[in-house]
């Protein structure tokens, strides 16, 4: 009888085990063929940001506050030491991670977060620090950017963080579902920023020098950017915003432009209200692409590998709504095509990995670190 029912649940752990395994992988279709998805790891908490170390090990940040190690066959290491406090309620925490253009000499290493302030406030911050030679921790952390004012609510912080050849760093920023400082130039609400990598002002900067403007400001009147990346081509920043009840944008910010929230978009607010359309109100910059219904973009990346040849110059959105990631075909800034893959699951980022294939963040309880590679049907 103990032998029987020792025999059973060996069974029954061999079942799970090969349930478990056969689930790691699965086959998607896209309009360019099958598409292989492997599950690196799991049982991340709201992952949110993926960077690349150059021995291949990723750092993934978790929105309640933690940074890890991800090891290349999927290893999580214990929460690294030294990042900073974060403001970890409703879309707020520990978001965005990059490494420093210099990396492989500085070993600095920046994080976009939802900082606290005084009487429940909060407000994007970036900070940088070295990661230690055991990759345990961050050493010497320093804040270099603040978005003023903070403000209350849980909402829309924005927080990609874009590198540029010429030293400069991209910050997206959200208006903290606060609508109107988002066309106020003394505020960074609604704004993205361009800063040097120590967080001083380049003097190139559209608004330096503009009185009652904030000099960090690129442009303004953007809702909730969570999508950000250069073209490698072009060296353009582009990026893809949330839109209220429809309305999602994709836009290529340009120097001192103003994209028009809360007075135009091509949504409704959440209340049935209409918006005027951009089309109507000329003297804002207008959107190349819009969404609706939406599909939540969050992380974007232009593929430049050889894994997927026929992916080549395209951007690879993660859809939070859409439970894809969505690639757009360009002619130079006309969308031509679109395609979906299909994740069944909250794509909170996309980056194209060392090796050409192309990993992905799934936003969960318990999320998904994957890997997508072509599937040849072996």
């Amino acid at each position: 009888m103990r032998r029987s029912v020792a025999l059973a649940f060996a069974l029954t752990a061999a079942l799970g085990a090969a349930h478990a395994q056969e689930n790691r992988v699965q086959t998607v279709t896209s309009q360019t063929g099958k598409v292989r998805v492997e599950t690196i790891a799991w049982g991340l908490e709201h992952p949110w940001g993926l960077a690349f170390l150059p021995d291949g090990r990723m750092l993934v940040t978790e929105r309640p506050g933690r940074l890890r190690v991800v090891s290349k066959d999927g290893q999580i290491s214990e929460p690294l030491s030294g990042v900073p406090r974060v403001f970890a309620r409703g879309q707020g925490g520990l978001l965005d991670v990059a490494l420093a253009p210099d990396f492989g000499s500085s070993r600095l290493v920046y994080l976009s977060y939802a900082e606290p302030g005084e009487g429940g406030t909060a407000g994007t911050a970036v900070a940088r620090g070295r990661l230690n030679d055991a990759a345990s921790g961050l050493d010497n952390l320093q804040v270099i950017f603040r978005q003023q004012p903070k403000v209350e609510g849980p909402n829309h912080f924005g927080s990609r963080l874009v590198f540029t050849p010429d030293g400069k760093l991209f910050v997206t920023l959200a208006e903290r579902f606060k609508f109107d400082p988002a066309q106020d130039l003394a505020n960074h609400l609604g704004s993205i920023v361009r800063i040097n990598l120590d967080g001083t002002v380049p003097n190139d900067n559209p608004f330096v020098g503009r009185q009652n403007a904030r000099p960090e400001i690129w442009s303004y009147g953007h809702r909730n950017i969570q999508a950000a990346a250069l073209h490698p081509q072009t060296g353009a920043l582009w990026v893809a915003e949330m839109g209220p009840r429809g309305g999602d944008e994709l836009n290529r910010p340009e120097a001192g432009k103003n994209y028009g929230w809360p007075e135009v978009s091509w949504g409704r607010h959440y209340d049935g209200r209409d918006i005027p359309d951009p089309p109507t109100r000329p003297n804002f910059a207008g959107s190349i692409h819009q969404w609706t219904p939406v599909i939540s973009p969050s992380g974007m990346t232009v593929y430049t590998g050889e894994v997927f040849p026929s992916w080549r110059g395209s951007l690879l959105i993660g859809g939070l709504s859409a439970s894809a990631i969505v690639r757009v075909t360009l002619d130079g800034e006309k969308v031509t095509s679109e395609d979906r893959i299909n994740l069944n699951a909250r794509v909170r980022d996309v980056r194209q990995g060392p090796d050409g294939a192309v990993y992905a963040l799934t936003d969960a309880d318990s999320g998904r670190l994957v890997r997508l590679t072509p599937d040849d049907g072996s």
